[in-house]
């Protein structure tokens, strides 16, 4: 990370982009279960199983497909790592179970897991 990026990244609110892209992390796992559902019912031609209240398919669609690319693309493989286990894990696990696993210590997950959130704010446009 060059000069430009860091001092780009210190006048952002860390706190506030950290919060929007967890929260889109955690709803990303939602709606990719959702398309799966939906794509289930269609191949097996069952229409509505659940009643709808609100019809966001095709916005569901496409936060999924953006999520899936900004997590392929705009990582590198141990920022991936951190995202999927910490974030898109179906069980909770904490910090301190995930970087001795990936052979980083504490001052390199912390610092990987950020550049992660960055990317992943640049990706969606967040920030």
């Amino acid at each position: 990370m060059n000069i430009e990026q860091l001092s780009f990244i210190d006048e952002i609110d860390e706190k506030k982009v950290r919060k929007a892209v967890i929260k889109q992390l955690k709803r990303f796992k939602a709606l990719r279960v959702a398309v799966q559902n939906k794509d289930e019912q269609l191949a097996e031609g069952v229409v509505n199983l659940f009643t709808k209240i609100i019809d966001e398919e095709k916005e569901k669609r496409f936060k999924v497909k953006q999520m899936e690319r900004a997590l392929e693309y705009a990582l590198d493989d141990i920022e991936r790592e951190i995202i999927e286990k910490k974030y898109l894990s179906p069980y909770r696990i904490k910090d301190i179970s995930i970087y001795p696993e990936l052979g980083l210590n504490k001052d390199q997950f912390y610092e990987y897991k950020r550049q992660a959130i960055f990317s992943i704010a640049e990706a969606l446009n967040i920030i």
